[in-house]
């Protein structure tokens, strides 16, 4: 159970904007009926265009504010706001998620109850399909052997119906950026996200750099959030791909160590070629040419970054939510679409 009221932990949720005063609107009177009442809920603009500032001034008015002078991007723009925001723990929420009556309890609950837990996130089902999981997280994220990250419910774009067979909180590889909990000095002692990045799998990287820092990332399914999902970049945009595929490269090289980064990067390439030639054929020339980029995007980061001492943290794999094989392999060869027959329910 929680603490005494005396000794609740404090609680931030932060919720980045750029240009989303429909999803404010629509899911923050979520978010206000929040029933922690020890917790302070934030929205940061990121130099928004839009008129979402006066949106929460005339209809939201009991929300705190923070301006920032310029799009920094969901990496550094809450890294930027953090800054500003004191508190136990943040809650870093997209604003495009709808929340539950009393969604927050269980996630402070775990990790007041185990203080090796930095890193915690909900269940996260569809906004449009809510009886399924939803694809940036569904319950928990693991990532196989060569860098692809996939989820508890969620394996490439195949996402299950939830029957309550991922209902347990368990270890994982990584939780999902858009309800992503940390403890607060945990998140400023390793940096925060890496400003690099700008937007697309932050999360999982800071996630690995947690485990490597010797803590521990959880699901809680106790929680549950619903998600409308790309609301920055929708799925067809060929940027989206390109980040997603450079900061996917970029993560691998940050965190393992360069023999075992060499060797799968060479695999890497012979698979992100395959992607290539799959969006070519399928006359998605923008996205082939978007995976190209990725390549040249990792290598211009290495050039710049990778030589330097990036931390003083062993790099290797997490001890869980790792894949000993290939998703790819099981997707498409063995056509087996859910966690449960790839990873055996664990």
């Amino acid at each position: 159970m929680l603490k005494q009221a005396a000794t609740y932990p404090t609680v931030a949720i932060v919720i980045l904007n750029w240009n989303g005063r429909d999803f404010l609107r629509r899911f923050l009177p979520s978010v206000l009926r929040t029933t922690y009442s020890h917790c302070r809920i934030v929205v940061a603009d990121n130099a928004s265009t839009d008129d979402s500032l006066s949106l929460l001034q005339q209809e939201f008015p009991t929300v705190d504010r923070l301006v920032l002078p310029e799009n920094y991007g969901f990496a550094r723009g809450y890294n930027e706001a953090l800054q500003q925001v004191k508190a136990d723990y943040y809650v870093l929420l997209n604003s495009d998620v709808e929340v539950t009556a009393g969604w927050l309890e269980p996630m402070v609950d775990l990790m007041e109850s185990n203080q090796r837990v930095a890193v915690c996130a909900p269940k996260l089902h569809a906004v449009h399909q809510p009886t399924h999981f939803e694809y940036a997280g569904a319950s928990g994220g693991w990532m196989d052997q060569y860098g692809y990250p996939f989820a508890r419910g969620r394996v490439f774009d195949v996402v299950e119906e939830d029957h309550g067979q991922y209902d347990d909180a368990v270890p994982v590889f990584w939780a999902t950026g858009a309800a992503f909990m940390v403890r607060a000095s945990v998140y400023h002692q390793l940096g925060g996200l890496d400003p690099y990045f700008f937007a697309h799998q932050e999360e999982i990287d800071f996630c690995w750099r947690v485990h490597r820092a010797g803590w521990e990332v959880y699901v809680c399914p106790a929680s549950l959030v619903y998600h409308v999902g790309g609301g920055a970049l929708p799925k067809q945009s060929a940027q989206k791909t390109y980040l997603n595929f450079r900061n996917n490269l970029i993560m691998l090289a940050k965190n393992l160590p360069a023999g075992a980064w060499r060797w799968l990067y060479a695999k890497r390439l012979v698979l992100d070629m395959l992607a290539f030639v799959k969006e070519s054929i399928g006359g998605r020339f923008d996205h082939a040419r978007a995976i190209a980029r990725a390549h040249k995007g990792m290598w211009n980061w290495y050039s710049q970054v990778r030589k330097k001492e990036l931390d003083t943290h062993p790099r290797g794999w997490p001890v869980v939510g790792v894949l000993r094989g290939s998703l790819v392999w099981y997707y498409f060869v063995k056509k087996r679409r859910h966690f449960s027959e790839i990873v055996g329910g664990k």
